[in-house]
């Protein structure tokens, strides 16, 4: 009986443990063996008993021994890899020479023990990066198209960007099969606040929901014109499945140069997202939400692209939301008061 056997790294996190809960759901995914690692232990992303195909490991892969520690596990070597681990947009920018060691250095080891290992596999080894549209800065056209020049402004952006390349150059030589998603900002993610410089588009709604008090960074009170201020979103239902989805795509899908794709979303801005807040949950809720404006935030979400052509990554079989920011917001309200949020 064959397997298939995935690592995903950053599982600690909020959108790496939905890919793992959704790829032991996913029936193109058939007997897999499950290793999902993060600088702390990640938690098994079933609540079954039975937990012989997941493997939960702590490691630490700004060092190179422990992410090739990951490939001599029990289940073997992976044939699929879900690189999600970094620091995020703010934390990056505090920390300049941290996030590079994090957001370029580790990926780098990564890549090469994938391209080491997978050379003893009949197969090479698929090698799934999550992006992040932060790649994009300076002057812009109106829409982004795959054409687009990504030119960063901040050093979130940059450690993408770079590890992008390198994983074109690695593909382009047969070293892995690389496919590069482009993510949008992801709303409404549960959990605490994270250090993404778009982690306020989430809080200002889940915290308020909760009846907790929740910080916009952008603007000075519900009247700013600072809220209209456009942004590029998806759910976390229809990342997910797009992430999932990357693992199944032919790599005769991609052209020859590049693996990357900028995956769907929509544009709605920070009021049309405080307006939703308000027609799911009432006027009174949005006394919870504070303004506190910090101009670095604004500065980093200020240069990233708020428009794309989705027309690409259709065509390769992704989804995208439909009905905008309203339905989003609605079903996390349904969520919160189900104890799923």
């Amino acid at each position: 009986m064959s397997t298939n056997v995935v690592l995903v790294t950053g599982a600690g996190g909020f959108l790496a443990s939905l890919v793992a809960q959704a790829l032991l759901e996913d029936p193109q995914t058939p007997n897999i063996r499950l290793i999902i690692t993060d600088v702390v232990e990640p938690r098994n992303p079933t609540k079954a008993s039975d937990t012989a195909d997941i493997l939960t490991v702590k490691a630490d892969l700004t060092k190179p021994e422990e992410i090739d520690s990951l490939f001599h596990t029990r289940f073997g070597i992976p044939d699929t890899v879900y690189c999600m681990h970094g620091i995020m947009s703010r934390g990056s920018e505090d920390n300049f020479d941290f996030g590079l060691k994090v957001n370029v250095d580790s990926v780098r080891e990564l890549l090469q023990a994938a391209r080491k290992y997978g050379s003893q596999l009949k197969h090479r080894i698929k090698f799934i990066f999550t992006s992040s549209c932060a790649v994009y800065g300076g002057p812009q056209p109106h829409i982004i198209t795959p054409e687009t020049v990504a030119t960063p402004e901040g050093a979130y952006g940059l450690g993408k960007l770079t590890s992008e390349l390198f994983i074109n150059e690695f593909s382009r030589r047969g070293y892995v099969d690389g496919r590069v998603l482009r993510l949008p900002t992801i709303a409404i993610r549960s959990g605490a606040p994270t250090g993404a410089s778009s982690s306020f588009m989430s809080g200002i709604v889940r915290e308020p929901l909760k009846g907790l008090p929740a910080t916009c960074p952008v603007g000075t009170d519900l009247s700013s014109p600072e809220l209209d201020l456009p942004v590029w979103f998806s759910s976390p239902e229809t990342v997910t499945h797009n992430l999932i989805y990357a693992k199944h795509i032919s790599s005769s899908a991609f052209p020859k140069h590049t693996r990357v794709v900028c995956a769907p979303g929509f544009t709605a801005t920070i009021r049309e997202e405080i307006d939703a807040l308000r027609q799911v949950a009432g006027e009174e809720v949005l006394k919870l939400i504070k303004f506190e404006d910090d101009p670095t935030t604004k500065r980093l979400v200020d240069s990233w692209p708020q428009r794309f052509d989705n027309t690409y990554a259709l065509s390769l079989g992704f989804i995208a939301d439909k009905g905008g920011i309203s339905p989003i917001v609605e079903k996390f309200k349904k969520d919160v008061e189900a104890g799923r949020a």
